[in-house]
């Protein structure tokens, strides 16, 4: 198979998003536009990928070399187009050989599959492969003309298109396919005697169709090559993501009792048998297992839970939060970095914060693990089968033995050994009559302000 490499353009500013993040940056489905674009190239065997950015220090440089490496940059200062910005990638490519992929850095929705074919027309001959789609409305995008024998001749844009050309409903989706030694000579031959005074990357079409070579076209679906550059197309891409990701998990045999209502991230996983109800977020990093049940209004993150887990409603799972089968999680219940063993219950009220559950432990609503000095972070562990009653703050560093029980309104800053009964309370005092002279004496001293007025 011919080698493959890519070049992702990335350096526009994005200022139709008014946002001070990067375009590129913004999320959906959780993970941000031009990781996503990562993950679809390198899913096509890319084995080189370089992303062209703007000058200066950058949040989307950072991005890229985290990723891919320093080598992975390149930097296009000034940006002169998006020819320009291709051939500002020249020196990261130096010593490949092969096809060179070239796609926008905004474009969430691109799948792999969306992309092979531009790798199939290459195989099957094609000099130039081109990415193509037809958009509900055409009126923003340059129209693919084709001669005779059924290549693309050249692109048109809108505003210098004929009322002949504007009636033309494939359109180019800013993909395309080339060797890389043809594309840099193309690119070379390019010009920026326009209005804008930039190189366009459309250009390499007509500048291909006169020396002859074969420039072909796939079609994709619209969506597929959906780019965001407002806040109201990364919502429109957004939308999309989620009756993608709905459908799959209703196919896969999740059951749901008003799909329209939740919220996947691109990495979440559910089994089969699982029920999810209304109003539920999954922000990215969530496994829930078969039987388990999700009601409605909660928010997993970060989260594992297994096999017949119950967890809501209104529960909060936070990083690390790891469910034992058959646990339960309820209401305005908040689990942070702690494993709950099998069968254990927190069913409401109560927040549990580094540590540990043990199988069968009992909960009891208002009960804090107190895991935070203002400096570190510290950890409470529950043993199997434990009972912490109502309204107690375990003070971490602390440990509750297996079968113990702690009483009710305790404040335990000690480890309690199994089996044992911890009770840390102030002494009750009761003043007999006391209730009846407080009202009393309130009551006369209304009554007197009353009558003075």
């Amino acid at each position: 198979m011919t080698a493959r490499a890519a070049v992702i353009l990335a350096a526009g500013q994005g200022t139709r998003m008014k946002s001070a993040l990067p375009k590129v940056l913004h999320k959906v489905g959780g993970r941000g536009l031009l990781e996503r674009v990562i993950d679809t190239v390198e899913a096509t065997g890319c084995e080189k990928i370089v992303v062209v950015v703007g000058a200066g220090p950058s949040a989307v440089r950072d991005l890229v070399v985290r990723r891919l490496g320093e080598g992975a940059v390149a930097v296009q200062d000034p940006p002169l187009g998006t020819g320009h910005a291709v051939m500002a990638a020249r020196e990261a490519l130096a010593g490949f050989d092969g096809d060179v992929l070239v796609t926008n850095g905004d474009c969430p929705l691109l799948t792999p599959p969306d992309l092979e074919p531009l790798f199939e027309l290459r195989g099957a001959g094609a000099d130039l492969a081109l990415l193509g789609f037809e958009p509900v409305d055409a009126l923003l995008y340059g129209r693919m003309m084709m001669s005779a024998a059924g290549d693309v001749s050249r692109i048109v844009e809108p505003k210098d298109a004929s009322p002949a050309e504007l009636a033309v409903r494939t359109c180019y989706a800013g993909m395309l396919c080339a060797d890389k030694a043809r594309l840099f000579g193309w690119l070379d031959r390019t010009t920026n005697d326009n209005a804008k005074g930039e190189y366009y990357l459309t250009q390499i079409v007509a500048l291909a169709a006169d020396d002859r070579a074969h420039v072909k076209a796939a079609i994709v679906p619209e969506s597929a090559v959906m780019g965001c550059d407002t806040p109201m197309q990364l919502a429109q891409a957004e939308r999309i993501f989620q009756d993608r990701r709905r459908a799959q998990a209703l196919a896969d045999g999740v059951a749901m009792l008003a799909p329209e209502t939740v919220h996947f991230s691109y990495d979440t996983e559910i089994e089969p048998g699982a029920t999810v109800e209304q109003f539920v977020v999954f922000a990215p990093g969530v496994r829930v297992e078969t039987r388990a049940v999700i009601r409605a209004f909660s928010h997993l993150e970060g989260a594992v839970v297994k096999e017949g887990a119950l967890i809501g409603p209104y529960a909060r799972l936070r990083p690390g939060a790891d469910i034992g089968e058959d646990a339960h999680i309820g209401n305005f219940v908040e689990v942070k970095k702690v494993a709950v063993g099998k069968g254990a219950k927190a069913n409401h009220l109560s927040y549990l914060g580094d540590g540990t559950v043990g199988a069968g432990a009992n909960i009891g609503a208002g009960t804090i693990f107190c895991n935070y000095d203002g400096f570190d972070k510290h950890e409470t562990h529950v043993g199997e089968g434990a009972f912490i009653g109502s309204n107690t703050a375990l003070v971490a560093p602390v440990s509750v033995g297996p079968g113990a029980y702690t009483g009710s309104g305790s404040v335990i800053t000690k480890d309690v050994a199994a089996d044992a009964l911890a009770v840390e309370r102030g002494q009750q005092v009761e003043r007999e009559g006391w209730a009846a002279k407080f009202r009393a004496r309130k009551l006369a001293a209304r009554a007197a302000k009353q009558r003075k007025s």
